[in-house]
Formats: structure tokens, C-alpha cells, sequence
């Protein structure tokens, strides 16, 4: 017999103004592993942005100049716990996964090289969002709803909130 595990709720909440300081705190020790290896980290995605409902989990482009240091970049990351795990699908955008981080808030974390089309929709849509507060409420709204109607089932959620952000990367130009 098979056994299903329960799917996990998805959660919205409002903005948390601790999201800052957790970003803050994953960025220090990404740097101290990473140093000069790269030239940025990037807190994206809708905990960037004040004001927006989000899942609380923040969103870390770490950016490298090209993918000449990747390997070292991969194998200073395996020194603190985060395992690459391809791009997913993602042209130029670098996927870790990380088992026991107890001490920082639930992450995601992305190796981009700064000429990545992904990395400049990230930092393109979250500068949009944070200079443009209809866009906020908009998009809060739209996932705060998405979450109640489909809280077990991510896909149908992420369905539901698509629409919504083709619009908002067409106000910001991005389509």
C-alpha cells in the first residue's frame, strides 16, 4: 500500500518587517563563505517588497560574474550546507537546497551570473512593485485570495496568481 504525505499549506501572511533582517542575516553568511567570488546578493521576490503579502520565505539571487567561478562558488556552498541542485529548468539561474539551517528563516537561494535574463526580471519586478503601491495592494490581494481558495494545492495557487502577474510584468515591461 502507498502512502501519500499530506500536501502542505500554503501560507500568505501579511509583510513582516523582520523579513529585512533575516535576509540580512543569510547575506552574512553567504558572504563570509563566498567573499570576493561574487559581486552582489539580492534579497528578491515578494518578501522585498514592504508592504506585500507573501509566503515567509525570502528569496536570494547571489550573483557571480560568469560561470567561471561556479564550480568554486558550488563547492564554498557545500562548506556551509547548500547543495546545488541545477537550474531547474531556469536558463542562468542556479538552484541550492539546504537540510539544517535551524538558525536562519526558510530560504531560497539562487546562483545567477549578472548577465542573467532571470536576474534582471527579479530585480526588474521587485524595484517595480516597491515604486508602485497599487501594484502592491493588487498583487497582495490576488495571492491572499489564491491562498484561501487553493490552501492545498500550490500548483492551482500559483495558477490562480498568474494572470495577475503577466499583467504587472506588462505595466513594468517585462512582456
Amino acid at each position: 500500500m502507498e502512502v501519500v504525505g499530506v500536501a502542505k499549506k500554503v501560507i500568505v501572511m501579511p509583510y513582516d518587517e523582520s523579513w529585512k533582517l533575516a535576509f540580512e542575516e543569510i547575506k552574512k553568511e553567504i558572504v563570509s563563505a563566498l567573499g570576493d567570488l561574487i559581486i552582489g546578493i539580492e534579497h528578491v521576490g515578494s518578501t522585498s517588497v514592504e508592504g506585500l503579502s507573501a509566503k515567509p520565505c525570502i528569496d536570494i539571487d547571489v550573483i557571480i560574474k560568469d560561470y567561471s567561478v561556479f564550480d568554486i562558488v558550488v563547492s564554498k556552498l557545500e562548506v556551509i550546507g547548500y547543495t546545488h541542485t541545477g537550474n531547474q529548468g531556469i536558463k542562468d539561474r542556479e538552484a541550492f537546497k539546504y537540510v539544517d539551517k535551524p538558525h536562519l528563516q526558510k530560504h531560497h537561494l539562487y546562483v545567477c551570473p549578472q548577465q542573467s535574463e532571470e536576474l534582471y526580471r527579479h530585480i526588474t519586478f521587485r524595484d517595480f512593485l516597491r515604486s508602485t503601491p497599487e501594484a502592491v495592494r493588487k498583487y497582495g490581494l490576488t495571492k491572499e485570495t489564491a491562498a484561501q481558495l487553493f490552501p492545498y494545492d500550490m500548483e492551482k495557487y500559483m495558477e490562480y496568481k498568474a494572470p495577475c502577474i503577466e499583467e504587472l510584468y506588462e505595466m513594468c515591461g517585462l512582456k
